[in-house]
């Protein structure tokens, strides 16, 4: 579903948390913000049901790199924006930042001897975390944020990680996709705690 579309140069932080209470989110797309609240949303299970491929068990022990928590937020969002088509524009990027300095959206960041090598951006609100996007300039980069971003969401007692769409990529975590009615009943506990 697709809401109305505006062109700002900014989207308020106000505005953004309101639209992920409701369930929607952001896009850019030719210079437009289009809202969306997708039928069927894309999770990953907080519990054991989220699965960690075994390949990526064995470089996990090596310890590849080293994890910050929203220290290039900025860079983050320019390395998922980094591909030949992106919803991530200048309006959006301006607007995550914004709600990035009011302390509601977060990067976990893959970092080595050669800087930052990938990593994920999203959204806290309540006990519900919305990712956005993720990227890689080394193997397994983003995914050694995931597994980390899932770790700290359990020890923090989140309650939802939302991934917008399911993709075959998470499936091999154990995301799964929901019905939009089961989706919002999971949001609302997930702010309400």
């Amino acid at each position: 579903m697709k809401f109305s579309s505006v062109t700002p140069d900014i989207i308020p932080p106000d505005i953004l948390l309101g639209a992920y209470a409701q369930g929607a989110f952001p896009m850019g797309d030719d210079g437009e913000i289009i809202w969306v609240s997708p039928e069927f949303r894309g999770i990953i299970p907080l519990d054991e049901r989220f699965h960690i491929p075994h390949g990526l068990k064995k470089k996990l022990r090596k310890s590849p790199f080293e994890i910050r928590i929203n220290s290039a937020f900025r860079e983050v969002m320019l390395g998922c924006a980094d591909r030949e088509e992106t919803w991530i524009t200048e309006a959006i990027l301006e607007s995550y930042c914004a709600l990035h300095d009011r302390g509601h959206a977060h990067s976990v960041e893959c970092w080595d001897d050669d800087g930052l090598q990938g990593g994920l951006y999203g959204v806290s609100l309540g006990k519900a975390f919305f990712g956005e996007s993720m990227f890689s300039r080394k193997t397994d980069a983003s995914k050694v944020a995931l597994v980390f971003l899932v770790d700290h969401l359990r020890s923090m007692d989140f309650r939802l990680l939302d991934t917008q769409w399911i993709t075959d990529h998470l499936k091999t975590f154990g995301g799964l996709e929901i019905k939009r009615e089961q989706y919002l009943d999971l949001l609302a506990e997930a702010i309400g705690a």
